[in-house]
C-alpha cells in the first residue's frame, strides 16, 4: 500500500464576470456563497478550502481556495477589479498562491483567453477551467480541450459546475499539478523576447492612465490576433446551427424601449400580488405555533416576572417576525430566480437610458435592485461601478430601495389599513398598495439621484459597458440554497436583535418610577371600594396605565410632541427608536407594548392597534393617513445599524452616511407629514 503524500496548496480562483467562478468555488469547497447570473456578483474575497484523498494514487491534499472578485483584464478599471489586480500584479516567487484557476466561459473562449494569456504572460501556474460546456454543447459547438491544452502549455478541464460534472476531475489536476515554465503567449512587436518582461511592462502601465490606455488598446489587438490562432482548429461551430436563437427573440421584447419596461412592471406586479396571496396560510399557521407556545409557557411556568418576559416579552416578538419568513421566502425566490435565467443583466440594459439622465448608469440598477433584499450586499456590490462618482451616487440612493426588513412593516400596516377589495375580482388591493410603496422607494431613489447629480462633482468621464448573458433555465438546487442562506441569515440576524430589544422593552414597559406605579394601584384600589370599576376593569385600568408610566412610557412622552404632527403617538414613538437597530424591530415592538400574546397574536395585534385610540384627536391612532404616513417614514429613513456601517467602510469615512442619514431622515419626515396632513 503506498503511503499517502500529504500536498498543501493555497489556489486562487478568477475569471471574468459572470463565468461561473463562485458556482465552482461552491462546487469545490461546499460553502454557500451568492452565485447568480450577472456581471458584478463578487465584489470581495471569499476564502474556502476542500480536502481531496485518492488512496490508489497514494495523494492526500489539503487546499485553501480565495474566490478573487471577477476582472476582464490584469488592468484595472473598478474596485473589485483592484482586488483582483492586487493579487495577480504580484511575482509569481512571493505570490500567496500556488495556483491560479482561472474560470472561463465556454460560450466566450476569446474574451476568457485575453484575461487567461495575461495571468500565463505574469508568470503564475494556470490551469484553465471552461465552465458551462453544458450550453456551449446546447448551441452545437464544439472544443477540443485537449488540443487547447498542448497550444497552451497549461491543463484545460472542460466542466459544469452548476450539474456538478468535472468536479472531481478538476480536483484530481490540481492535487497532481507540478509547476511548469509557462509559454509566453503574447510579446508586443517593438520587443526583443530576451529582454522583455511582461510582468514589469504590466506594473509600469498600470500607473500613468494616458499612456497605460494607449498601450492597452495596442496590446489588445494584438493579443486578440493571437487568441485566434490559438482557437483554429480548438473551437468548431456548426454553421448550420442559429446559436441562441431564443436569447435573441427573448430580448427582442425584454429590451424593447417600451414592453421593456411594461414587462419588468408587470413581473414585479405578479411578484407582490403572490407575496400576499400564496404567504397567507403558512403564516397563519406560523402565527398559530407561537400562539400555542406562548400560551403553553404562560400556563405552564409559575407566575413570575420570569414566566411574563418569556410569555408576553420573547415570544410574542419573536413569533412576530418569524411569521413574516413566507412572504420573505418568496421574494427571495423570485429575485433568485430573475437573477440565475439572465433577466436582470436585461434590467440593467433597458433601464441604463433612464439611469444615465440622472446621473448613474445601467449597472447601478443591480445594487437598486439587490436593495430589495437587502441593502448591505447591494451596496458592497456597487464596487463594480467604474466611475466614481456614479458609485458615489448609487451607494446614497440604495437605502431608499425597499429592503426585505420593511415588508413585515408594510405587512401589517397594510393589514390595519387597508380593507380587503378586489379589484377586476382578482387583483388584491392590499397587494397593489405594496407594489404602490416599492415603486415610491425608486421613485425617491431616482429624485435623489437627479439631485445628487447636481450636488457631487467629479471630471471622471463615463461608460456603460455590460454583456448580456445567454438565457439559462434556473438550477432549482441554486435557486434553493440562495433562499435557504439568506432566510437563516435574516432569522438569526434579526432573532439576534429582537431577544435583546423584547428583554430590554419587556423591562422598560413593565417597571417605572416606584412612586408613579404605586399610585396607579392606589387609582385602581380606590374605584373599585368606591364601585367605579370592577376587578376585571380594574385590571385592565393597572395594565393601560402602568404602561403610560413605565420607563418606555415615559421616554415615547418625551418625544411625541415631535412625531405628533405626523398622526403618531407614544408607543410609536418607541418602536421608531427601537427599530433603528433593524426595521423589522417594528412589528415584535408593538407586540411587546399592545401584550398580544394570549390570543391569535398577529388577529389581536391588529384587532387591538386598530382600536387604539389617540387621546389627542379621539380618533383612532392607526387610521389610514396615520398607518400610510408610518409606511412612509419607514420607506424612506435609515433606519438600518448595519447599513451605516457598510456605508462609512465602502466611502472611507463618516460624511457620507451622516448626510446619507440626514437626508433620508428628512425626507422621511417630510413625506409622512405631507401624507397625514393632507389625509386627515
Amino acid at each position: 500500500m503506498k503511503e499517502n503524500k500529504i500536498i498543501q496548496k493555497t489556489i486562487a480562483i478568477t475569471g471574468n464576470p459572470n463565468s461561473g467562478k463562485s458556482t465552482v468555488f461552491n462546487a469545490l469547497t461546499g460553502l454557500s456563497q451568492k452565485t447568480g447570473n450577472f456581471p458584478g456578483v463578487t465584489v470581495e474575497r471569499h476564502i474556502g478550502s476542500f480536502r481531496y484523498n485518492n488512496i490508489q494514487q497514494g495523494i492526500k491534499a489539503d487546499f485553501k481556495i480565495i474566490d478573487l472578485p471577477g476582472t476582464y483584464s490584469v488592468y484595472p478599471k473598478s474596485l473589485d477589479e483592484s482586488e483582483t489586480a492586487k493579487v495577480l500584479l504580484q511575482k509569481p516567487e512571493v505570490a500567496e498562491f500556488d495556483i491560479l484557476l482561472l474560470i472561463a466561459d465556454a460560450t466566450n473562449m476569446r474574451r476568457s483567453l485575453a484575461l487567461c494569456t495575461q495571468v500565463m504572460d505574469l508568470g503564475h501556474q494556470v490551469v484553465l477551467v471552461v465552465n458551462m460546456i453544458d450550453l456551449l454543447d446546447s448551441s452545437r459547438q464544439t472544443l477540443d480541450t485537449d488540443l487547447l491544452s498542448q497550444k497552451l502549455g497549461i491543463p484545460v478541464i472542460a466542466l459544469s459546475a452548476k450539474e456538478n460534472k468535472g468536479i472531481q476531475q478538476l480536483k484530481s489536476v490540481l492535487a497532481t499539478y507540478n509547476e511548469q515554465s509557462n509559454k509566453k503567449i503574447f510579446i508586443p512587436q517593438d520587443k526583443q523576447a530576451e529582454t522583455f518582461d511582461y510582468f514589469d511592462w504590466v506594473k509600469a502601465n498600470s500607473e500613468t492612465v494616458e499612456q497605460s490606455n494607449k498601450n492597452q488598446q495596442s496590446e489588445t489587438i494584438e493579443r486578440f490576433k493571437k487568441i485566434d490562432d490559438l482557437l483554429n482548429g480548438v473551437l468548431k461551430i456548426n454553421s448550420e446551427f442559429k446559436s441562441f436563437s431564443w436569447t435573441r427573440k427573448l430580448d427582442y421584447w425584454f429590451t424593447h424601449r417600451i414592453f421593456g419596461f411594461l414587462i419588468f412592471i408587470f413581473i414585479l406586479a405578479a411578484m407582490f400580488q403572490a407575496i400576499f396571496a400564496w404567504a397567507e396560510y403558512p403564516m397563519d399557521l406560523i402565527d398559530g405555533w407561537f400562539t400555542q407556545l406562548s400560551n403553553f409557557v404562560a400556563n405552564v411556568l409559575p407566575p413570575s416576572y420570569f414566566s411574563d418576559l418569556i410569555s408576553q416579552g420573547i415570544i410574542p416578538g419573536l413569533g412576530g417576525i418569524l411569521m413574516f419568513i413566507p412572504q420573505i421566502t418568496l421574494l427571495f425566490t423570485f429575485i433568485a430566480i430573475l437573477e440565475d435565467t439572465g433577466y436582470m443583466a436585461r434590467v440593467s440594459f433597458i433601464m441604463d437610458r433612464l439611469m444615465r439622465g440622472l446621473g448613474i448608469n445601467g449597472r447601478s440598477v443591480i445594487p437598486l435592485i439587490s436593495g430589495v433584499a437587502c441593502a448591505v450586499p447591494a451596496i458592497m456590490s456597487a464596487r463594480t461601478i467604474k466611475n466614481y462618482k456614479e458609485r458615489l451616487i448609487t451607494i446614497l440612493i440604495t437605502p431608499l430601495m425597499s429592503c426585505s426588513a420593511r415588508l413585515p412593516v408594510y405587512i401589517l400596516l397594510i393589514a390595519i389599513a387597508i380593507p380587503e377589495i378586489q379589484i377586476f375580482g382578482f387583483i388584491n388591493a392590499k397587494g397593489l398598495i405594496l407594489l404602490a410603496l416599492y415603486l415610491v422607494g425608486f421613485l425617491a431613489a431616482i429624485f435623489s439621484a437627479l439631485l445628487l447629480r447636481t450636488i457631487i462633482k467629479s471630471k471622471e468621464r463615463s461608460y456603460f459597458i455590460m454583456e448580456l448573458p445567454i438565457y439559462r433555465k434556473p438550477k432549482f438546487n441554486v435557486v434553493l440554497q440562495t433562499i435557504f442562506e439568506k432566510v437563516k441569515i435574516f432569522v438569526i440576524d434579526v432573532g439576534k436583535v429582537i431577544i435583546a430589544i423584547a428583554i430590554v422593552l419587556w423591562f422598560m414597559a413593565s417597571f417605572g418610577p416606584p412612586s408613579r406605579m404605586e399610585k396607579v394601584n392606589q387609582d385602581a384600589q380606590l374605584a373599585v371600594a368606591e364601585g367605579q370599576m370592577d376587578k376585571s376593569q380594574a385590571d385592565e385600568f393597572i395594565q393601560s396605565e402602568k404602561l403610560k408610566n413605565s420607563y418606555a412610557g415615559i421616554l415615547g412622552h418625551a418625544i411625541e410632541p415631535v412625531i405628533a404632527p405626523l398622526g403618531f403617538d407614544w408607543k410609536i414613538g418607541i418602536a421608531l427608536i427601537t427599530s433603528f437597530a433593524a426595521r423589522e424591530v417594528f412589528v415584535g415592538t408593538m407586540a411587546t407594548i399592545y401584550n398580544t400574546g394570549d390570543d391569535d397574536q398577529t388577529e389581536k395585534l391588529q384587532y387591538v392597534m386598530k382600536a387604539d385610540i389617540n387621546p389627542r384627536t379621539g380618533l383612532p391612532l392607526f387610521t389610514i393617513a396615520s398607518s400610510l404616513a408610518l409606511m412612509l417614514f419607514y420607506a424612506f429613513a435609515m433606519q438600518c445599524m448595519s447599513t451605516i456601517a457598510v456605508v462609512k467602510r465602502e466611502t472611507g469615512g463618516w460624511k457620507w452616511p451622516i448626510i446619507q442619514f440626514f437626508y433620508m431622515g428628512l425626507l422621511a419626515y417630510g413625506a409622512a407629514f405631507t401624507a397625514y396632513q393632507l389625509m386627515s
